[in-house]
């Protein structure tokens, strides 16, 4: 057969690779022709779209899944696009997740049998319900799941289907990755919203009132913060008030702030800056913890979206950076601090240790000072700085950084910025990275350096779905001497 662009194919998956990628083999005229499928698993039968063509593979994406895998089991959950493989028992996405991620490092950074360097694959304590927030879309285009079928002039409030930015299925029972409470009554929620008589929003038109509902939860206080966010348009008809008490009602001391943002933006975003935000009950904020640490957290900041695997996380970390008690006398770094949390628990595990954070962004600076406050960690230091000009500004720490902790952005770590991290001449680097196929680019590129990579940890934050965390260690060679590579 042969294969084009935007071509809807029926095949059967047989493989596994990174990234949730199933794949399939098909003979053509030029021989064999490898079809990856984002989101599908091995022994799934699917309808996918070719979205790019290439000489040797294509690259699809997901339709439907017209035969289940054997491997998959029934559960009381509504699938949804954010968590592909729930019906794959959680054993055997362990198996496909930990092989795939250690093929990126014998592939990318050439190292011959990573799984001898494998140190531990950590699973999330929590199998479902483990997310602290959640987005809920409203559409007047609905895609309804029993009859399969497109409907218009509907009332939708859940998740975009698969492979489509304009239509919602309704949520009428919960997902297994949020709070199964909430969940179970955002049917009531869009039932009542649907009887105040305004419409949703209508993505293609850019018209409607009700646009989303989003949901942060504390599991420390096991209370939940929610913001609506509407357009302008049929304002004056909705009692937000009225609303607001029927929160109150439904979820009584569970419900910690309920917020109205106001967000006449085109584009499909549900962000407090696009619009105008009101607090119409309670607060702000919720606290959560994380190890010993206390952390304020409000419907827009950063954290952990699965606080106690992050925990886990952490912990697997601390203990690379203190592996063997080599630290005496030196600092450790944390590098791209962000809010401060790994320099404040690695403050708090070691009282002995010089503890630096350093970020070239200034307002995150501020707050990682502000938490370390909160907590009373005083034997940790942020600097506002870029990693190139650090040792410059601040002379004092040359020739006295031990350790250097990464924790990159997903896209890793500029090649540039990265040689500026070498030239810190840390003795270790600790890098975590939320995804390992640029943490294994960057692999090659340390090790080209001198620093040798000598342990793998893996971290399943997000069960479900194909991501997963990797925490790596690597160790200087101190008799590395860098010759440059003629042209």
């Amino acid at each position: 057969m042969s294969v084009h662009r935007n071509q809807l194919i029926e095949v059967e998956i047989t493989g596994f690779a990174f990234g949730g990628n199933g794949f399939a083999r098909l003979q053509t005229e030029q021989g064999d022709f490898v079809v990856f499928v984002e989101n599908t698993f091995p022994g799934q039968k699917v309808l996918a779209r070719v979205d790019k063509k290439r000489k040797k593979h294509a690259e699809c994406k997901l339709v439907e899944v017209l035969e289940r895998s054997s491997d998959e089991v029934k559960l009381p959950y509504q699938e949804i696009s954010g968590a592909p493989y729930i019906f794959v028992p959680i054993e055997i996405q362990r198996e496909h997740k930990q092989t795939s991620t250690l093929d990126l490092f014998r592939k990318i950074a050439r190292i011959p049998n990573p799984s001898e360097l494998l140190d531990e694959y950590i699973s999330s304590p929590l199998d479902f319900n483990y997310r602290n927030k959640m987005e809920y879309s409203f559409s007047s285009i609905e895609h309804d799941l029993e009859l399969n079928e497109e409907k218009d002039d509907a009332f939708a409030l859940g998740f975009k289907r698969r492979g489509t930015w304009w239509k919602v299925e309704s949520l009428n029972k919960e997902s297994g990755l949020f709070d199964a409470e909430f969940e179970t009554k955002l049917r009531d929620i869009r039932i009542y919203l649907q009887n105040t008589g305004l419409p949703a929003w209508h993505p293609p038109k850019k018209i409607g009132f009700f646009r989303h509902i989003v949901v942060r939860k504390s599991f420390y206080q096991n209370q939940l913060l929610i913001n609506l966010v509407t357009s302008s348009e049929g304002l004056e008809q909705f009692d937000v008030n009225a609303f607001s008490a029927f929160l109150q009602e439904m979820l009584g001391t569970r419900l910690a702030g309920f917020q109205h943002t106001i967000n006449d933006n085109v584009a499909d975003r549900s962000k407090i800056e696009n619009g105008t935000n009101t607090l119409v009950y309670g607060d702000w904020k919720v606290v959560e913890k994380l190890g010993d640490l206390f952390f304020e957290i409000s419907m827009e900041s950063f954290f952990q979206t699965n606080p106690k695997s992050a925990e886990l996380l952490y912990d697997k970390a601390l203990s690379y950076v203190f592996e063997n008690n080599e630290l005496e006398g030196k600092v450790v770094m944390d590098l791209f601090c962000g809010t401060g949390t790994i320099g404040q628990i690695l403050s708090k595990r070691s009282k002995n240790t010089q503890i630096i954070g350093v970020d070239i962004v200034e307002e995150a600076i501020i707050d990682a000072r502000k938490n370390a406050e909160r907590n009373g960690v005083e034997g940790v230091k942020f600097f506002a700085a870029d990693v190139g000009k650090f040792l410059s500004q601040y002379p004092e720490y040359n020739g006295k950084i031990g350790t250097i902790v990464l924790d990159p952005p997903r896209a890793g770590i500029a090649p540039k910025t990265l040689k500026k991290v070498i030239d810190l001449s840390a003795d270790r680097i600790v890098y975590i990275s939320c995804n390992p196929s640029t943490q294994a680019r960057d692999t090659e590129t340390l090790q080209k350096y001198g620093y040798m990579l000598d342990k793998i940890s893996l971290v399943d934050q997000f069960p479900h779905t194909s991501h997963i965390e990797s925490v790596t260690k690597f160790v200087k060679d101190p008799n590395f001497v860098f010759v440059e590579e003629e042209n």
